[in-house]
């Protein structure tokens, strides 16, 4: 949707009207502050497996209406539909929906059962789930507070709770030993077991929202970190190649593929998320966008050129040389090579 829709709209307004038609679409199927992230063919019913897939779509509704405010794309009715959609996903979020997901005491949302994938790291074997992630997961807690901001324009009520989970966050999500963020803390539900693992999902605490929720000294070490450990011409890795349980290599059967997934397996769709922290911790300058150009977007575009001319592919191995892996045509991927390259360039221009 931010790429593939959203990323200069102010030139191309028939994705503007592709992004209202498909907001308003998907706000018609929240339920229990949930959106479906699986639609089965026939009668079936569809099916509520993912924690972050709603807090995208609040994501997405804010940068719709801002970069759509003087274009009249929507009527008062269509306005009432989104803030609606909105508004119902951070109340059943916060009340408590499936899967365990809520909000509790510290602002924080938990979320996850044991048997069940929510997060993006969704792989699963049989009854083998790879990266659970059960508890508060980092990136959660980006969308969770960046979805209370958005919602907090309408009521107070939720910019309080934004602040008092942002609170929370800088205090427990901190690692002091190693230097970056927690990938989980609260691990399955126990208070204060959390889960250290070098992991990109930090990245999002600092680029990739709308609001950051770390700034200053820790921020720069998270990007540092994650560009030093996880950054590849493909993208970022999955998991740092010093930690317990990293693959280097997707490939094998079914089984192997998918254990491999998000163990080491480069995704290049955080590439955004990663650019934008960068550029946060440095100074958002055209100096420092034209170093970001050259540095990141420019060699990953080069890197799927050849399996995937004109696309982004959507893996690659996290040892050298990164050969692509998986669908060669990837929304997600493509979507934020675009909305990067907005970032890069429309801002410079």
């Amino acid at each position: 949707m931010r790429g593939l829709c959203l990323a200069g709209v102010a030139s191309r307004h028939d994705r503007a009207t592709d992004a209202r038609e498909i907001l308003l679409e998907w706000a018609e199927h929240v339920s229990q502050g949930m959106l479906p992230n699986y639609f089965p063919e026939g009668s079936k019913s569809a099916e509520y497996n993912s924690v972050d897939a709603s807090l995208w779509y609040v994501v997405a509704v804010h940068e719709f209406l801002r970069q759509t405010q003087d274009q009249n794309t929507l009527s008062a009715t269509d306005r009432r539909s989104l803030d609606g959609a909105t508004d119902a996903i951070v109340n059943g979020y916060a009340r408590g929906t499936r899967y365990g997901i809520r909000a509790d005491g510290t602002g924080l949302l938990a979320a996850g059962e044991q048997g069940v994938q929510l997060t993006w790291m969704d792989a699963k074997v049989g009854d083998w789930v790879v990266t659970p992630r059960v508890g508060k997961p980092v990136e959660i807690q980006a969308l969770w507070i960046n979805a209370l901001r958005i919602a907090g324009r309408r009521s107070a009520r939720w910019t309080a709770l934004a602040e008092h989970a942002q609170a929370t966050f800088a205090e427990r999500f901190w690692n002091e030993e190693r230097g970056f963020l927690f990938d989980v803390v609260d691990v399955d539900h126990r208070d204060g077991v959390n889960d250290g693992s070098l992991r990109p999902n930090q990245i999002f605490a600092v680029g990739g929202l709308p609001f950051p929720v770390l700034d200053g000294a820790r921020a720069r070490a998270v990007v540092d970190i994650v560009e030093r450990q996880l950054w590849t011409p493909a993208g970022l890795r999955s998991l740092g190649p010093a930690e317990p349980g990293y693959i280097g290599r997707y490939r094998g059967d079914v089984r192997q593929r998918d254990g491999a997934y998000h163990r080491g397996t480069v995704w290049p769709w955080l590439t955004g998320a990663f650019v934008e922290a960068w550029l946060r911790v440095r100074g958002d300058t055209p100096e420092n966008r034209r170093e970001a150009d050259t540095r990141f977007l420019g060699p990953l575009l080069r890197h799927f050129e050849s399996s995937a001319p004109g696309h982004v592919g959507e893996i690659a191995d996290g040892d050298a040389p990164h050969t692509a892996r998986g669908c060669p045509f990837q929304a997600w991927s493509v979507g934020e090579a675009l909305r990067l390259a907005a970032v890069l360039h429309v801002r410079n221009a």
